[in-house]
C-alpha cells in the first residue's frame, strides 16, 4: 500500500504538516508507505485550457505537475492538505490539482482520497468541502475520521495542542488504512465497478 500526501502549505513543518505527520506515524505502523509531496511554496500557474494534456496524455507546464503524476497514478490513497485562507484552499494548492486531475489520463477509480485542513479558526469545513470534490467527481472513495478532518493552530507548531484534531488525524489515517486494503482485496474477488460510456450534456441541450 502507497499513499501520496500533497502539503498544500508555504510552510514546509507549519501546522498542515504536524497533521500530515500524525497521520504518516499511523501508515507506518499499519506498514503503509507514505511520501509526502511539498507544493505550498512552489510556483504553479492555473490552467490555461489549451488541451495539450489530452493529446499527450500530460500537462504542457513541465513544473510540479507532471512530476506529482507518477506518484498519484502508482498510489493506493492521496491525502490532500491544506491551510485555510479566506475559507478556502491555498490557491497555489488548487491551481496544482486542477491541472492534475484534469492532465492525467489514467483511471482514478477506487482509489482513496482524504483533505485535511488546518486553520486558526473558521474557514476549515468550507474548505474541507471544497477539496473533497477533487475525489468524488474521480471515482474515488472518500476516507473520513471521527470528525471532519481539520487540526486547529494559527502559529507554526500550534497545532500540538489540539488534542482532537491529532486524533481524528489518527482515526482517518486507521480508516484509511483499512479503506484500502478492503478496495485491494475487493478488486481481487470482484474486479472494479462497471463503467458506462460517458453522459455528457449541459443546460442547453
Amino acid at each position: 500500500m502507497k499513499v501520496l500526501m500533497i502539503n498544500g502549505s508555504p510552510h514546509a513543518k507549519g501546522n498542515t504538516y504536524i497533521a500530515l505527520h500524525e497521520m504518516e506515524k499511523v501508515f507506518e505502523q499499519e506498514g503503509v508507505e507514505t511520501e509526502i509531496f511539498h507544493i505550498g511554496n512552489q510556483a504553479v500557474r492555473g490552467c490555461i485550457a489549451c488541451g495539450s494534456c489530452v493529446k499527450n496524455g500530460k500537462c504542457v507546464f513541465s513544473d510540479a505537475v507532471n512530476e506529482a503524476a507518477p506518484k498519484f497514478e502508482e498510489c493506493d490513497g492521496l491525502v490532500v492538505a491544506s491551510p485555510v485562507y479566506y475559507a478556502s484552499a491555498n490557491a497555489t494548492l488548487v491551481a496544482f490539482l486542477d491541472r492534475l486531475f484534469y492532465s492525467t489520463p489514467f483511471d482514478k477509480t477506487m482509489k482513496v482520497g482524504a483533505s485535511v485542513v488546518a486553520g486558526r479558526r473558521g474557514g476549515l469545513s468550507a474548505t474541507f468541502d471544497e477539496l473533497n470534490k477533487y475525489f468524488t467527481i474521480s471515482g474515488m472513495p472518500v476516507a473520513s475520521g471521527q470528525y471532519w478532518n481539520s487540526i486547529h493552530g494559527r502559529t507554526p507548531g500550534e497545532a500540538d495542542q489540539d488534542g482532537e484534531g491529532l486524533q481524528t488525524m489518527r482515526t482517518l489515517a486507521r480508516n484509511m488504512t483499512f479503506l484500502m486494503k478492503s478496495i485491494s482485496l475487493g478488486k481481487k474477488e470482484y474486479g472494479l465497478p462497471e463503467k458506462e460510456p460517458a453522459c455528457r450534456t449541459n443546460f442547453i441541450r
